[in-house]
């Protein structure tokens, strides 16, 4: 898909083999597409799906190539497909692996961004100081610290990004030897180590199922001048904390002040691949413009993790015939598994997925969405898949199972170290991420003029004909550049994201 030109006019066609064109704009009924030689029967929203073949009930539809869903009736050429004759359902795949897999060739000049090389190695694109509480009884404590650290206060450190409250609602009426007391700890033990906070203050409130000490020895972590654990009720009580982690904070701040950006190569960069709020346009614009720039990132040794699960179900051999090994595949394949299980275990299903917006935006079932998601990660090799949270110790193109719901998503991927992340959007998302900036691409120019304070990038000049995938994708890969040096994203200049550190919760609430 990368290397379609999209020219201006009213439909758009992906793959010769489809049953399906894409309306650029609104049509109305009686509309002549003469690339296809039919008249729409009926009016097609602009992102919405024109049948160009008569499709018999049963059959499977075909977008991009690949197959949408299957008709619940009778379709004729000219007729808007969507949800009232298109459903999804179960089909065997191919998972070939490996058969995609290509070698893979470094660029003679790596580009570099500017960023904060800590003493241990790692690479930032932010300075943070971080306020992490254990639970949500500590919650209210930890943003009452990081309240405090006005930019007034903050002043005499101008290296020194912010003092940021990353709090969450769980930590307490869980099991405390349980998964997801496990993956709770492995988050925030993420955040904690994270390279884009110079330092941590931790608080906990002292009787919560998630307890510090356990904590510190599950993930290894050990107090130090830049790590201080701080306890409400051994303190004694809101105000005595509060005091005691501005103390604490107060001593971080020097050192962190004294960090300097350096010149640094762009194999530094990891970035969390995200999109949300998708519609009919998301595959062909924002996604493989995305990938494109993906592809140049890896070129230059750089990382991109690809997530959300149950937005690549039903595309997920796509990423099979990319895995370097049959090992890297077979992770990839058990964790749809496991989502299929968990579905049928609590009575859902794996099509409540894409939401109402997504729907209305063009989308129809799951599979037309992860076939368009997909594309976010790119053309190269798939390195390794890594389960939610977990450090990502591969560079390349990897893959970490997380939720479709993005602030839980990207928080597994920052905790894992994605230290920028890229999210593309159809119908509109203003997503922020303390403290790895999220820069937002718009997948259609009307969302972009509508909403240019948050939007970073415009990839709908894709279809109005002005510009390639590939021209887009290297605007994207600029960008990013510029945002790991310290430009501040919309979404940043916005001061929008300290409220969406979410954990995934997975067990009963006891």
């Amino acid at each position: 898909m990368s290397n379609i030109h999209l020219i201006r006019k009213p439909t758009l066609r992906l793959h010769a083999a489809d049953d399906v064109v894409i309306a650029a704009r609104p049509l109305a009924a009686g509309t002549r597409i003469d690339t296809e030689a039919l008249s729409c029967t009926d009016a097609i929203p602009a992102g919405h799906k024109l049948c160009t073949r008569a499709v018999a009930k049963g059959q499977a539809v075909r977008r991009y190539g690949q197959i949408i869903g299957f008709a619940t009736m009778d379709i004729a050429p000219g007729q808007h497909v969507h949800t009232h004759n298109l459903t999804f359902d179960t089909f065997e795949r191919d998972y070939a692996v490996g058969v995609d897999v290509k070698p893979t060739h470094a660029v003679t000049e790596p580009a570099t961004f500017m960023g904060y090389v800590r003493p241990d190695g790692r690479v930032a694109t932010r300075n943070y100081i971080g306020v992490l509480s254990t639970v949500n009884c500590s919650a209210t404590v930890s943003k009452y610290v990081a309240q405090h650290f006005t930019p007034e206060r903050l002043s005499a450190f101008p290296n020194v990004d912010g003092v940021v409250p990353i709090t969450h609602s769980i930590g307490c009426g869980m099991d405390s030897n349980g998964k997801g007391m496990d993956v709770l700890r492995r988050t925030i033990a993420g955040y904690v180590r994270h390279a884009n906070f110079a330092g941590i203050v931790i608080i906990g409130l002292g009787c919560e199922a998630n307890q510090m000490d356990a904590l510190f020895a599950a993930q290894h972590l050990d107090e130090s001048p830049l790590l201080k654990p701080l306890i409400i009720q051994t303190e004694g009580g809101t105000r005595k904390t509060v005091d005691a982690a501005i103390a604490a904070v107060n001593t971080m701040l020097p050192q962190a002040n004294a960090m300097q950006r350096t010149r640094v190569p762009a194999s530094h960069i990891t970035i969390g691949l995200q999109c949300g709020g998708s519609d009919g346009y998301s595959g062909i614009t924002a996604n493989p413009a995305l990938g494109a720039a993906c592809d140049l990132l890896v070129a230059h040794g750089g990382t991109v993790i690809l997530s959300e699960t149950p937005e690549i179900y039903g595309a997920e051999h796509l990423l099979t015939r990319r895995a370097v090994s049959q090992a890297v595949a077979d992770k990839l394949i058990a964790r749809i598994k496991w989502w299929e299980g968990y579905c049928e275990r609590n009575e859902g299903s794996m099509d409540n997925n894409p939401s109402p917006g997504n729907k209305a935006g063009g989308l129809t079932t799951i599979l037309e969405k992860s076939l368009g998601a997909v594309a976010k990660g790119g053309t190269t090799n798939l390195m390794d898949v890594f389960q939610y949270a977990e450090p990502v110790t591969t560079q390349g193109f990897v893959y970490m199972d997380t939720p479709g719901y993005d602030p839980v998503s990207a928080t597994g991927q920052v905790a894992g170290g994605a230290n920028l992340v890229c999210f593309t959007t159809g119908r509109g998302s203003v997503y922020g991420c303390k403290p790895s900036p999220s820069i937002k691409l718009a997948t259609n120019t009307p969302l972009y003029e509508r909403m240019t304070e948050d939007m970073d990038i415009n990839c709908g000049d894709i279809v109005d004909g002005t510009v390639t995938v590939e021209q887009k994708g290297r605007e994207i890969f600029e960008m990013i550049l510029r945002v790991a040096s310290g430009t501040p994203s919309k979404s940043e200049a916005l001061g929008i994201g300290q409220e969406e550190f979410v954990p995934w919760y997975l067990g009963a609430v006891m």
